[in-house]
């Protein structure tokens, strides 16, 4: 078997191709970055069109785009397209929002995060006008991690132990070890906006009370680029990075999965699709999950970093409830309900908990509601409304792990009960589509581990150097992008692994032959 496999990754051989493994975001943008240094890309997909975990299905007239709904850092798409030689914002339509967000709380406060620094201090100021200097102090925190979280080590590769050890002092100076919440708790005294400046963390699967203090980072990109949404959704940018590649001459195979990543000579050669078919390679990349990609893809391969145990022995990232739900006749019903809200429950910590430590499905819960139809027309029939509403809650690695199969409508009802008597009366009369996606739909859908919504946890030694690198350490011709892998999870994060990514990848050499098709 393994003779006449190689062999037939020899009979396509030659030089300058490259294939990889899902079509997400940060695996659009690993095929834009390679496009762009002369390799010949095939992207292969289970899924039936490319964005991955920000694709989105439609149902009765409504789009749910399934992932992502904020683009931050837009700029680091702007200079994805500019080194292929295209303007970004000529093929995506991307609305800049104000406000932001809004977080309420069960007393019958709120917190408006807008751009502006003098609007910000205003909302602090309303709030809880002893902590505006401490605000102040934090904001001058937050610049200085992105400065050096982002900017330097999030766009540069960390696969060798010396770019670790040669930061250390950084890290120990802006104490990396301290959580999001312990930080913004050394800054400000009201618990409410303690929460509202340390709830970022939630956004990528992490627990703000064990997630390094480096994410604070997020309060600066959001003050500094602004929130966008692009008109379409996340969708639309992935359908547009799927037209550079198509430009560029690279391939798009949708509907088929990757079953494992091929070895020759010790060296990754290419893969086998669940088919059967073998599709040859100089590279390989996977977008798949680090821990999907380690102990499926490579499943007969020994590894001496990301062995199935030490996978076992990782934190990883908390699952999602999401109900996705449209309302026939809406537009312009409940006013106050803008793009974005963040609905508190009575508990910040011991939810928290409940999800993070406990794995244990609460009756209580915080909800992330989302109304792109307030921004994009194209969302909904004309006069109705596009919404979803996402719970984080544990995933499916704990001991004792939620049955989805048995929870699912009762958790959503409850969700329904909320959200009618908190901030939209009368919508349960007026729905008119509905879809779900739980832990056990992530784990099926995008073959996640534990179902989880984020991959590994990015606690401070699951971060940079500690996390799966760009350059695999198992399997030369193997490099990986991703939420994942570094810099993390979010946007920003898996389209700056591509970055990374074009920084450890050569030129392509002589021109290549294109990868073979499938048989038909």
């Amino acid at each position: 078997m393994r003779e006449r496999m190689e062999g037939d990754i020899a009979a396509h051989a030659g030089g300058g191709r490259a294939v990889v493994i899902g079509a997400g975001l940060g695996g659009l943008a690993a095929a834009m970055r390679l496009g762009a240094k002369g390799w010949r890309v095939t992207v292969i997909d289970r899924l039936d069109r490319p964005g991955g975990r920000g694709s989105s299905v439609t149902q009765n007239g409504h789009r749910f785009d399934l992932g992502p709904t904020i683009v931050t850092v837009p700029q680091v798409f702007r200079e994805l397209w500019a080194a292929c030689g295209r303007d970004f914002d000529s093929e995506v339509d991307l609305r800049p929002l104000d406000p932001f967000y809004e977080i309420r709380w069960p007393d019958g406060s709120n917190f408006r995060v807008r751009q502006s620094t003098e609007a910000m201090r205003a909302e602090v100021a309303r709030l809880s006008p002893g902590d505006l200097k401490g605000y102040d102090r934090f904001l001058k925190d937050a610049e200085a991690r992105y400065v050096f979280g982002f900017e330097d080590l999030g766009r540069r590769p960390m696969n060798e132990l010396w770019e670790l050890i040669k930061v250390l002092p950084r890290f120990a100076w802006l104490r990396a070890d301290r959580s999001v919440y312990a930080h913004a708790a050394r800054r400000v005294k009201d618990e409410r906006l303690r929460m509202a400046l340390s709830f970022h963390p939630l956004f990528i699967g992490g627990d703000p009370f064990h997630v390094t203090s480096m994410y604070i980072l997020v309060s600066h990109l959001e003050k500094e680029f602004g929130v966008h949404y692009a008109v379409g959704g996340v969708q639309a940018i992935a359908d547009a990075m799927a037209r550079v590649i198509a430009d560029q001459g690279g391939t798009l195979r949708l509907g088929e999965e990757a079953d494992e990543i091929l070895v020759k000579d010790g060296r990754a050669a290419g893969l086998r699709s669940a088919r059967g078919e073998i599709l040859a390679a100089d590279l390989v990349i996977s977008n798949a999950d680090a821990g999907h990609t380690y102990s499926r893809l490579l499943r007969n391969r020994p590894k001496r970093r990301w062995s199935d145990a030490k996978l076992d022995r990782r934190t990883w990232s908390a699952g999602l409830f999401v109900w996705y739900f449209g309302t026939k006749g809406t537009k312009g019903l409940w006013p106050e309900l803008g793009h974005h809200t963040i609905l508190n429950g009575p508990r910040y910590r011991g939810l928290v908990e409940d999800i993070f430590l406990k794995g244990r499905l609460a009756e209580d819960m915080s909800l992330y509601i989302h109304r792109p139809s307030v921004t994009d027309p194209t969302v909904a029939p004309e006069g109705d409304d596009t919404f979803y509403a996402l719970s984080v809650v544990p995933h499916l690695g704990f001991d004792d792990p939620v049955d989805w199969a048995a929870q699912a409508e009762p958790y959503r009802q409850a969700m329904e009960k909320v959200l009618e008597e908190q901030v939209m009366p009368g919508f349960t009369a007026r729905l008119s589509a509905s879809h779900i996606l739980t832990p056990a739909d992530f784990r099926s859908r995008y073959l996640s581990p534990h179902g989880c919504g984020f991959s590994i946890e990015p606690r401070i030694l699951q971060s940079a150097w500690f996390r799966p690198h760009n350059v695999s350490e198992e399997l030369p011709g193997l490099y990986l992008v991703g939420a994942g892998t570094h810099p993390g999870a979010g946007l920003p994060g898996v389209v700056s692994s591509a970055e990374v990514l074009g920084k450890l990848v050569p030129d392509a050499p002589a021109m290549a032959a294109p990868l073979p098709q499938a048989a038909e």
